[in-house]
């Protein structure tokens, strides 16, 4: 579903939009749209606190590993002896 957004801008930040989506041969609601979807991927949805938060929960737990070169072996064992 999709819903409306309006924007109040001055006369002098709506022309200089205006001239700009024109450059780029699209109308000023679909500019508009397009530099929201690039804020919106630049910007992080995460805080870094609650990044790190999830980093340190699990670093707590020991989860179990092997020597990578072991690993690395059993995995190609398993590609060459099919399915």
């Amino acid at each position: 579903m999709s819903k409306r957004l309006q924007v109040i801008l001055d006369d002098e930040e709506f022309e200089e939009i205006r001239t700009v989506a024109r450059q780029h041969r699209m109308t000023i609601s679909e500019w508009v749209r397009q530099a929201l979807r690039t804020a919106r991927s630049v910007e992080p949805l995460e805080t870094a606190e609650r990044k790190l938060m999830a980093v340190r929960e699990a670093a707590r737990h020991a989860y179990p590993t092997a020597d990578i070169q072991a690993m690395l072996g059993q995995i190609e064992d398993g590609y060459r002896s099919g399915p």
